[in-house]
């Protein structure tokens, strides 16, 4: 659910004194980029993931020797696995929602689809007319 604009606002000013009385508080709080964010979460998960396959395995192998190990430390595995497939699809639903919350926080008119040339051709224009008022 959107803020309002006077929601927007009010939160726009906590983040300004926040910025204006302690720097290097607020720039540990600052919103990471959710492709960083999603990359961390794929490493962490896939680490995860393959310790669960190293237990799954040992448990396997543990069979021979003590059932009740193999079993435990198999089955240890098995939820290991699954919960780092759990945690890397979960954590892409909260990047999901957090990119589109910071994109619903911008409202903006619905653009025309227009090709690539035409935009290119608009770019180098703003661009022509920016380096003339310098």
């Amino acid at each position: 659910m959107p803020l309002s604009e006077h929601e927007q606002r009010l939160l726009e000013q906590i983040e300004q004194s926040l910025y204006a009385e302690d720097p290097k508080f607020a720039r540990s709080w600052r919103t990471k980029d959710p492709g960083t964010v999603r990359r961390h979460t794929l490493v962490r998960a896939a680490v995860l993931f393959v310790a669960g396959l190293a237990a799954l395995l040992a448990g396997v192998i543990l069979l021979n020797s003590s059932t009740v190990a193999g079993i435990a430390v198999g089955t240890a595995g098995f939820l290991l696995m699954l919960g780092a497939a759990w945690y890397s699809l979960s954590t892409r639903q909260r990047v999901r929602g957090q990119a589109s919350a910071t994109a619903t926080a911008r409202p903006r008119g619905p653009r025309p689809r227009r090709s690539l040339s035409a935009r290119l051709e608009e770019r180098w224009e703003r661009r022509q007319e920016d380096n003339g008022r310098r």
